[in-house]
């Protein structure tokens, strides 16, 4: 005797299926707020500026309690009063430097990247050309900084080649790590559809060193201000183009130390600046896709 299948249970009626309770809808989850303090990026910028705030604070109470003259270590109070009183002269003195750090910055990232892409077209040619790239990084910018002064007659072009010396090598060697940083098999892929050289670099090799290359900047954009400030030390051009550089040397000479701290106060501020606005243009270009921007650790 056969065993009958089994089949499947009728379906209910409409009545049925009407009279059956109505299933309710689970609700949502709810994201979990995140406490302000506990935010990544607002924790960037509290936790350094309350650092910042205690080491001012134990300055200001030693200055204070071992009344200290100003002409030795003046009082941070002291500095910021003479960063307002001096500002006329320290105010210009910031727009030269700053115009020289950003020039030379620019030189420096394009002729950096233009070199890394002439290593990348051939191994031979990095080979070849790259110990001189290292050379120009350990030779000191201030023995080389008065031949180029001398050969260069315009004080600010010379300067902003000084200042472009100095940081070229970061752009160049974090480039062609990238450019070099390329997945074996995403290569593979590109020669086994017979794509060009050009292609190649493209749409494979320059995404790939991006965020190389914007860790380059963060180096180069410092490395433009003190070279820049380097510059002006040697060049020692004073009057209407005269720098920050210059306003430390004449107020060492002077013994006027506050403002001399207020001009180093400046010079941080920028070196400060330029790379925070090198880490915004990071996340910008790399935030959407890239791990090392996505990373909430």
């Amino acid at each position: 005797m056969s065993t009958p299948y089994p089949t499947a249970p009728a379906a209910p009626a409409p009545a049925e299926r009407s009279a059956q309770p109505a299933r309710a809808k689970a609700p949502k989850p709810v994201a979990a707020r995140v406490p302000l303090m506990a935010q990544p990026r607002v924790q960037r910028v509290v936790y350094p500026l309350l650092v910042g705030l205690v080491l001012i604070a134990l300055w200001q109470g030693l200055v204070t309690a071992m009344e200290l003259p100003p002409y030795l270590v003046p009082s941070p109070l002291l500095m910021l009063k003479t960063l307002f009183t001096d500002w006329a002269a320290l105010g210009g003195s910031l727009w030269v430097t700053v115009k020289i750090t950003v020039l030379a910055f620019a030189v420096a990232t394009v002729a950096g990247v233009l070199i890394s892409f002439l290593f990348v077209q051939s191994k031979r040619i990095e080979t070849a050309l790259f110990p001189y790239a290292v050379l120009l990084q350990v030779t000191p910018i201030v023995a080389v900084a008065p031949l180029i002064i001398i050969w260069v007659k315009d004080p600010t072009a010379s300067m902003v080649i000084c200042a472009a010396l100095v940081a070229l090598f970061p752009i160049i060697s974090n480039t062609t790590l990238g450019l070099r940083s390329v997945e074996p098999d995403l290569q593979s892929y590109f020669k086994l559809n017979r794509a060009t050289r050009m292609q190649t670099l493209l749409r494979l090799r320059i995404p790939s060193a991006l965020p190389y290359f914007f860790g380059g900047l963060r180096i180069s954009s410092g490395l433009a201000l003190i070279g820049a400030v380097v510059a002006e030390f040697v060049a020692g051009t004073g009057g209407q183009g005269a720098g920050l550089a210059y306003q430390i040397l004449q107020a060492g000479f002077q013994l006027n130390i506050p403002r001399m701290f207020a001009a180093l106060l400046l010079i941080s501020l920028t070196g400060v600046a330029l790379f925070a606005l090198m880490a915004w243009g990071t996340r910008l270009a790399l935030g959407s896709w890239h791990a090392s921007e996505n990373s909430h650790d």
